[in-house]
């Protein structure tokens, strides 16, 4: 006999076929695009044993590169797990473009708080220290570019780097699409020709057709524990971009003599190669878990961003709490459900590079993987939990279970 548990995941799932297909349909597109990247690289066997020391002739690390940019659409690309993360992989593009007297703009707001030490401070090697100015231009209150003053403002400071943050971070806005992001990409490069855009990609990979590098972008950069990864990749960044992008930051990577030709990973290549097979499959199960309790917290009578009605442009739904005992009691319900530490319970704690404290969910098979079912938040006003991930979509709806039996 149904329960009503049962009756109400049904009911449910009914409501989003019409999102399920869609995101269906744009996951085939991808992981053709993605399987005729490695036919086109040649990726063999060969390209998964792992080196040591200088790692010179690395067949798998430079070939990885070479899938990674044709599936990115890029020239260039670094793929590497001596990114350590993806605020490592950006920081790593910002000081390879920038220079003592060049100009950053960021057009949607403030980055990410693990990148603030990266912009600001006297005395910590940030980008202020070297010389280089920050500018920033806030979205509008629809999530939506601010393009008269972002134009004004690029024919002022003619700035070197233009960069966007596609996910929303902390923040209650919108993710981007890179569809939105074409006229002002188009703009900009007649206002400077020779200033960089650059995406941080961030849980965007592979939940649209296209990529900002599509529309445009000199460089995207993003983490292989989220999308990319696949859920397999065990640690790493990448970068993709145009050629002469991803030369200066090679110079940065490793040092202006040495570029992209050392570095090495004794472990291999396998599962990098593995989990961006993956990923548009994994992207798609993670979309539909995140419309699935999206929905579910919808009906009940709680803010989620996105909207259900709205399409995704990211990996991540939110949903706005009341109280910072809701938001704790939402990101600890995840906990319960993971295939790791599911019996720990887990609480806010000063986390390194964040202003507030932070509670994180991630009972993941990759430390801090959050293409894993996974939950995060700072404890400010507004309460909002930020939930992520799901390798399957059956585990997210044995979470949603859950939430329809709690709330």
């Amino acid at each position: 006999m149904a329960t009503n548990v049962d009756k109400i995941l049904k009911e449910t799932e009914k409501k989003l076929q019409p999102q399920f297909e869609r995101i269906e349909q744009i996951a085939f597109k991808n992981q053709k695009k993605v399987l005729q990247a490695f036919i086109d690289m040649r990726v063999s066997s060969q390209c998964f044993a792992g080196t040591t020391g200088y790692g010179y002739d690395d067949v798998g690390r430079d070939t990885l590169a070479k899938v990674y940019a044709k599936v990115f659409g890029g020239e260039k690309a670094i793929v590497s797990p001596i990114l350590t993360c993806g605020t490592h992989a950006i920081t790593t593009v910002l000081y390879g473009l920038l220079r003592a007297g060049d100009t950053m703009l960021s057009v949607t707001g403030l980055p990410y708080d693990t990148l603030h030490e990266t912009l600001f401070g006297k005395g910590n090697s940030s980008l202020e220290d070297y010389g280089v100015k920050y500018k920033q231009i806030d979205l509008n209150e629809d999530s939506t570019f601010k393009l008269d003053e972002i134009y004004s403002a690029i024919k002022e400071i003619n700035p070197k780097v233009v960069y966007l943050q596609r996910s929303r971070g902390y923040s209650s806005r919108k993710a981007l699409s890179p569809y939105d992001m074409k006229e002002l990409f188009d703009n900009v490069k007649k206002l400077s020709k020779d200033c960089f855009i650059v995406v941080d990609n961030c849980y965007g990979e592979f939940v649209d057709d296209i990529e900002p590098t599509d529309v445009g972008a000199d460089v995207i950069v993003g983490s292989l524990i989220k999308n990319p990864g696949g859920g397999l990749a065990p640690t790493g960044g990448y970068i993709v971009g145009s050629e002469k992008a991803i030369y200066l930051i090679s110079t940065r990577y490793t040092n202006p003599s040495l570029k992209l030709e050392v570095g090495s990973f004794e472990m291999g290549y396998r599962l990098f190669y593995q989990g961006l097979f993956l990923a548009p499959h994994t992207v798609a199960q993670a979309l539909k878990g995140t419309a699935l309790v999206g929905q579910i917290m919808q009906d009940k009578g709680y803010k989620v961003i996105p909207s259900n009605q709205e399409k995704p442009e990211d990996i991540v739904k939110s949903v706005v709490f009341n109280t910072a005992e809701e938001l704790i009691k939402f990101v600890q319900t995840v906990q319960t459900v993971s295939p790791i530490d599911g019996y720990v319970l887990p609480l806010a704690w000063d986390m390194p590079g964040y202003q507030d404290k932070v509670i994180m969910a991630a009972g993941t098979f990759v430390g801090g993987s959050s293409i894993e079912l996974s939950c995060d938040s700072p404890i400010r006003a507004p309460y909002i939990a930020y939930f992520q991930g799901g390798l399957t979509y059956e585990h997210v709806k044995a979470f949603a279970e859950k939430l329809i039996e709690i709330y």
